[in-house]
């Protein structure tokens, strides 16, 4: 991601990166427990991965995916978003690590988590800067806040709570 625009310090795009972040840890890990021939670990923390990334959209989806989509210049970069999403759910939803290729499917869909992940950080939350008013930036932190039930962290806290 940039580091230029300021908008990790939103502390919902703060929240926002931090689950991103463990996902894809959770992820790597996942890839290198495959390597390892430990489909076990593998399973376990693939499921993981999409434990919190069902907690994750929820929250993006329902609060600032919503918001920004409320703009028609981005309602077709969220739904693209939102799609990615729903598919990359399913496939972990169906997937079988005991299968050579869905093992390698994983390792792909890990590779392309992070391009998603490059489009909401390089692309979404830049543009949330400029485009969300007071209101919407108050409800999209409501939105994620009841999903996660707590509060969005304050501006300035070293951790996200993720």
């Amino acid at each position: 991601m940039c580091h230029y625009c300021g908008c990790r310090d939103i502390p919902l795009i703060k929240e926002f990166i931090a689950e991103h972040e463990a996902v894809t840890d959770l992820g790597g890990d996942a890839v290198r427990a495959l390597d390892a021939g430990d489909r076990a670990r593998a399973a376990a923390l693939a499921g993981e991965m999409a434990v919190r990334l069902r907690g994750h959209w929820a929250g993006e989806e329902a609060g600032l995916f919503r918001v920004m989509a409320e703009n028609e210049e981005y309602a077709g970069y969220v739904s693209a978003l939102v799609a990615e999403h729903r598919g990359l759910d399913a496939f972990l939803t169906a997937l079988d690590l005991d299968d050579p290729a869905q093992r390698t499917a994983f390792v792909h869909a890990v590779d392309e988590l992070h391009e998603h992940i490059a489009k909401e950080e390089d692309g979404l939350f830049p543009a949330s800067l400029t485009e969300l008013t007071g209101d919407q930036w108050d409800l999209a932190m409501s939105a994620w806040s009841a999903v996660h039930g707590r509060p969005v962290a304050p501006a300035g806290t070293a951790d996200g709570g993720a």
